[in-house]
């Protein structure tokens, strides 16, 4: 049996990030992790996710200015580049460029409005559909290396120890505290436990020594098994083994919404990935998944390749599956009850935000901080209720 003041459970982007604030402040903490770090099973595999400011809610962008700043405290720390820029463009009936670009206007990040034509002209390689937003200060970010180096950071300060191969059974209450069971009866002890467990929570959540009422008022969890494909450029204009000028891009029609971003190391430098929004397959949870692809989304993203990516070529060479944990709105979860930080979901868009995860979480767990109002559970029973959810959060 070991003890440490924290237990985070789940070595993913927001459980390394949470290790890492912790540490950082003198904290002890012991990560629990199922199998290794940003492992293909989870959500936070990879080197290729969206790093953009681009949101309809004000809400969402406000948060985005903070999580940079722990970007760069994260890129100083480590001496490596974590996010590439790339710019990022949003189009298509459904997604509002003109909303959005009013909520940027407000935070004060640089961007433009473009017509149709003018987005054409600049971007070739797309076939826009609508006018579109284009705000430079977007890119890519490298998930994996970014848990690694959360994590090498947590670990050097020597306050952190990583447990990988450690599979979480139960939680229970013991003395003020609590004991972590793994599946082969080790125990950690901690007095208090982080869960950020993506997935696998719908599966844990039952045994997590939660109280009855902030269970009965947790949100209705959704995992889909996303479905990315890497098609490649027809010109490949590599510079320094990094991106092309292909932006990343959020393409939202009644059809469907797909997004798309340069698939850098995923692709070896070469593809672009692109998937359907949600598009995959639904889960009772990350136990489930099978990591197949379905012929059905590669046809229907050979499709839209056709359709609207005039500069790539409509033949994946590579594909892969991701989790996307959802609430029912697409907010994130992050809240304490009774010593235990639920930082869980993240509702397929929680990446760019991880620093800030961590420093919520932390924040919570050491009564420093608090977190908005939004991703508390009470706010999900309160709005089901009433039946509020809007579904354009992202």
């Amino acid at each position: 049996m070991s003890k440490s003041e924290f237990v985070v459970i789940g070595a993913g982007l927001a459980g390394a990030a949470t290790a890492w604030q912790l540490a950082e402040q003198g904290h002890t903490v012991t990560v629990l992790e199922r199998t290794t770090p940003a492992n293909e099973e989870g959500s936070s595999h990879g080197s290729a996710r969206i790093f953009r400011y681009a949101y309809p809610s004000p809400l969402y962008t406000s948060l985005v200015v903070r999580a940079k700043r722990g970007w760069d405290a994260l890129e100083a720390a480590s001496g490596r580049q974590l996010i590439t820029p790339t710019g990022a463009v949003d189009f298509g009936e459904v997604r509002g460029p003109s909303r959005i670009a009013r909520v940027l206007e407000g935070a004060g990040i640089e961007h433009e409005l473009l017509s149709r034509d003018e987005a054409r002209a600049r971007f070739p390689q797309i076939a826009f559909d609508t006018g579109v937003l284009y705000h430079p200060g977007a890119g890519v970010l490298d998930a994996i290396t970014t848990v690694e180096t959360m994590l090498e950071l947590a670990e050097a300060t020597g306050n952190a120890v990583v447990r990988t191969n450690w599979e979480v059974a139960s939680i229970e209450r013991r003395g003020g505290g609590f004991d972590v069971r793994s599946t082969d009866g080790t125990i950690v002890t901690g007095s208090k436990v982080i869960v950020a467990a993506g997935g696998w929570l719908p599966h844990l959540l039952a045994d997590l020594a939660l109280p009855s009422a902030f269970l009965a008022s947790f949100p209705t969890l959704e995992v889909r098994q996303e479905q990315a494909f890497h098609v490649p450029w027809r010109e490949v204009d590599v510079v320094d083994g990094s991106y092309p000028s292909w932006p990343s891009f959020i393409h939202k029609r009644l059809e469907f919404e797909t997004y798309g971003l340069p698939g850098g190391r995923d692709a070896g430098f070469r593809g672009q990935k692109l998937a359907q929004y949600n598009g995959g397959p639904k889960l009772p949870s990350a136990l489930d998944q099978d990591g197949q692809i379905r012929p059905e989304m590669r046809e229907r993203i050979i499709r839209y390749v056709e359709d609207f990516l005039p500069g790539a070529i409509p033949e994946p060479y590579a594909e892969t599956t991701c989790l996307f944990t959802n609430t029912p709105n697409e907010d994130f979860v992050i809240d304490e009850a009774d010593g235990v930080i639920v930082v869980s979901a993240c509702s397929g868009h929680g990446g760019k935000f991880a620093p800030l995860l961590g420093e919520l979480a932390a924040d919570l767990a050491t009564g420093a901080g608090t977190v908005p109002d939004e991703f508390r559970v009470a706010q999900f029973s309160a709005q089901a209720a009433s039946a509020e959810f809007d579904g354009a959060k992202v």
